[in-house]
Formats: structure tokens, C-alpha cells, sequence
């Protein structure tokens, strides 16, 4: 595995960090490669949560353009390739994930990083921490959800503002906006993910899993497909071993022990 990824296993959750530092955490190939694996990794040995971050003063930098540099290519790139091939892959892993994925944005996060670090559930950043929309600046368009998320969590206007003009968005404008969950004093990010993301793992994780993917889904069902999804979910749930230790913990007035399992 690739030393561009570290990932270190806390029992029932998992942290990853992008770890190019030299590189402001940009992807190439291999670091994809490992990213996906350590993530595939964590899910199949039985996670209940991921905590994804970057090492040194960034998040990621999107896309390392010296792999993709025309001038060093016999004809013109082909970048729908680099799309299919590597981001869209990794944004459907993170959204297929049953359990909750947290971002902590350490520095800047741009280009493709900033839509990685928006396909996650719940985004923590630095006060420092700035959300680029470089592709403007490159003459691409936002890829890796970037077009599917931005005006989903923003709305047009601003989606169309900050993609056509690359302008950085602060961490505190961000939580404003409702594009990221918290904007968080740099000296205490990492301590409030962890904290977050541990919370997060010794929950009922079923029923968070299920929560995600009904409020993913909302964005293209109808009000009827919604309903009959939460009627299905809360049977799924209603037999879960978690539902059971919930209903008897707050009745005992204790606190519960959930397993995260369906039977």
C-alpha cells in the first residue's frame, strides 16, 4: 500500500489521512489506489465510522496537474478518464458507505479536494481552512460531485458564483452557508473529530446508516418515494438489537450499549 495514505485502525472506527504533504495532499494515481483500499479495507474488517483528513497545512489540492500536464503529453489528456477511472469511484464508496464518514478539513481544501471533503456526512474545518473551487482557474468544471453537491447545499447562485470565479471560501463563511457542519478553532479540530467520529462509531449505527442514505436519496425522490424509504428504513431498524438497548436504556435511565448490527 502506498505510504501517501495512513490509516490508522481505533477498533470500530478507522482515520485516514491523505498524506502528500510536500504536495498539499494532491492526488496522483497511487494515492487514489490506496485511498479507495484503506476505505474498502475499514468496511469490510467492520467500521462503524471513517475519519478522513490531510496531513501538514492542507486538505488536498485536488488534482496533482503534473501528472496531467500537456505539455509533456503527445496529444491532449483525456480527463473523463481521470473521472471515471478515479474520482467517481471514490465519491460513490464514501456515499455508499452504511455508516458515517467525517471530514476534518485541516488547510485548504481545492479543486477535486474540496468535493471529496463535501461527499463526506459531516465536515469539520479549521478557522484557517479555505474551500477553493479551482477548476475556473484551470478551465475545467467542478468534478467529483462538485456540480451535484454545490447547488444542492448552497443553491444555484452561490454555487454558480464560487465555481465560476474560484473565489476561496472561509471556513466560518462555509458553516454560514450550510456547506460544511462547524468552522473550528484550528489547535482544536482533530480533538473534536476524533471525539465526533468515536460518538459516532459506539452509536446505532444502523440507524445511522440508514439516515444518510434517506437523506441522500431525498435529493431525487418524491415526497410518496420518501415515505415509503422511511417506512422500510424504520422497519429495518425497529429489528435491529440497537432499537431494542435504546427503547431499554432510556426507560432505565442508563446509558445504551448499541452493537451496530441488524440482527
Amino acid at each position: 500500500m502506498s505510504d501517501s495514505i495512513l490509516a490508522q485502525n481505533h477498533g470500530n472506527w478507522t482515520e485516514i489521512t491523505l498524506n502528500r504533504p510536500d504536495r498539499l495532499n494532491s492526488f496522483n494515481d497511487a494515492m487514489h489506489l490506496a485511498l479507495r483500499g484503506e476505505i474498502e479495507k475499514a468496511r469490510d474488517g467492520g467500521a462503524r465510522a471513517i475519519l478522513l483528513t490531510g496531513a501538514g497545512r492542507g486538505f488536498c489540492a485536488g488534482q496533482d496537474l503534473g501528472d496531467r500536464d500537456p505539455s509533456k503529453m503527445d496529444s491532449p489528456p483525456d480527463l473523463s478518464q481521470t473521472i471515471l477511472t478515479y474520482y467517481a469511484p471514490l465519491v460513490r464508496l464514501i456515499r455508499s458507505l452504511e455508516f458515517p464518514v467525517v471530514c476534518a478539513v485541516n488547510g485548504v481544501a481545492a479543486g477535486a479536494g474540496a468535493n471529496i471533503a463535501l461527499a463526506c456526512d459531516i465536515v469539520l474545518a479549521a478557522n484557517s481552512a479555505r474551500f477553493i473551487q479551482s477548476f475556473a482557474k484551470v478551465g475545467l468544471v467542478p468534478d467529483a460531485g462538485g456540480s451535484f453537491a454545490l447547488p444542492r447545499l448552497l443553491g444555484e447562485a452561490r454555487a454558480k458564483g464560487l465555481a465560476l470565479t474560484a473565489t476561496p471560501l472561509s471556513a466560518e463563511q462555509a458553516a454560514e452557508w450550510g456547506l460544511i457542519w462547524k468552522a473550528i478553532a484550528d489547535a482544536d479540530l482533530m480533538d473534536e473529530a476524533r471525539s465526533l467520529t468515536a460518538g459516532l462509531a459506539d452509536g446505532p449505527t444502523v440507524g445511522l446508516g440508514l439516515t444518510k442514505m434517506a437523506i441522500q436519496a431525498a435529493a431525487t425522490n418524491s415526497l410518496d418515494q420518501q415515505l415509503e424509504l422511511e417506512a422500510q428504513s424504520q422497519k429495518t431498524c425497529g429489528e435491529s438489537p440497537d432499537y431494542a438497548e435504546g427503547v431499554s436504556a432510556f426507560l432505565g435511565k442508563r446509558t445504551p450499549i448499541f452493537k451496530g448490527t441488524r440482527t
